[in-house]
């Protein structure tokens, strides 16, 4: 991650098995919030009517909630099924991206709901920091691309592409030797999932604590969100859902009034602004859980609140962190303790 201008975004691994996936891990409700009992934890799905999206309920939280009743710590079950009652982006893995997004939509869809996915795997992704890695070439991303649509299918999915992709070309952590394969690959990206007949596709286009907006408008262009359902604002980061739809609508204003999706999973007490400042997005202490995930928002440009970011899980090795994406029972337990 490059400092505090970027969105703060970690990798979360899929870790799901493949078994579990095909097989549908979701039961269905009647709509109104019946629980799952595919979950130990009898974990619930929320009303269709405000929270179309699936809620997982074999994810990290659930496990956690489970360990904890089985344990007696029922104060501390009760706290992390917050977090595990909410719908959460799912990060497609880079080994098996036809199974996992074939898993989570086939699940999703059993359950009536729409699967949210992220996708993560650009070449030379997050400039080799925390997060560093990706799809080793444009083919393989290109390839990679090709597997997650076949996955989906005509399933409904609901896509974040490309956290920190395009900020990380405008902000030079990203070398200029890789800016116009980026954008080709980001494109071409937008124009594969676009395709699909329920999918609906939106850039990262960072948060409200970066730089100058003036300086994406015409790269988000040139990687196609004009062709995109619209884009995604912080992205696995803590500015306040008032400022972000600010910056949204600056955004917006500027690339055909599109419509965005924010963040809002650890937003509830707003950005820390404390200690190392190129570090600040990094598993800052004091945050809270933000609003639900909702398709009824505080603006008609906003498609929806999402958790993006799945809260609990470690931003990267900073502050006592485990690595990135791995669950964090602590933290989890101080973002829940923290949402009152």
């Amino acid at each position: 991650m490059y400092g505090s201008r970027g969105a703060g975004v970690r990798a979360s691994v899929a870790v799901v098995g493949v078994a579990l996936l095909l097989a549908g891990c979701s039961g269905g409700d009647d709509g109104d919030g019946e629980k799952d009992r595919a979950s130990g934890s009898g974990i619930t799905q929320q009303p269709n009517g405000t929270d179309p999206f699936w809620v997982n309920p074999e994810g990290n939280a659930a496990a956690q909630v489970a360990a904890y009743e089985k344990a007696g710590k029922d104060k501390d079950a009760k706290l992390i099924r917050r977090i595990a009652e909410q719908p959460t982006g799912e990060w497609i893995g880079p080994e098996n991206p036809e199974q996992e997004a074939k898993g989570f939509t086939e699940a999703a869809e059993k359950a009536d709901r729409d699967a949210v996915l992220v996708l993560y795997n650009i070449p030379h992704r997050d400039c080799g920091q925390y997060s560093g890695g990706g799809a080793a070439d444009g083919d393989a991303y290109r390839a990679w691309i090709d597997g997650v649509a076949r996955g989906i299918g005509d399933r409904p999915a609901t896509i974040v592409l490309e956290p920190d992709a395009v900020l990380h070309v405008v902000d030079g952590c990203t070398p200029e030797e890789f800016h116009e394969e980026r954008y080709d690959l980001l494109t071409g990206a937008i124009e594969t999932l676009g395709a699909l007949e329920n999918t609906k596709v939106y850039l990262d286009a960072g948060n409200a604590g970066w730089g100058d907006p003036e300086e994406i408008y015409d790269p988000l262009k040139w990687a196609g969100v004009e062709q995109a359902d619209g884009f995604a604002v912080n992205v696995s980061n803590f500015y306040t859902t008032e400022d972000s739809i600010a910056y949204g609508k600056q955004l917006s204003s500027k690339i055909g009034d599109k419509p965005f999706v924010i963040d809002t999973s650890r937003n509830g007490n707003g950005p820390w602004n404390e200690g190392d400042e190129d570090e600040r997005w990094c598993n800052p202490p004091g945050r809270a859980l933000g609003e639900s995930p909702t398709t009824k928002t505080a603006d008609p440009l906003v498609d929806a609140y999402l958790w993006v970011k799945r809260p609990g899980e470690s931003d990267g090795e900073c502050k006592g962190g485990p690595k990135a994406g791995q669950w964090w029972p602590e933290y989890a337990l101080d973002l829940a303790k923290a949402s009152g």
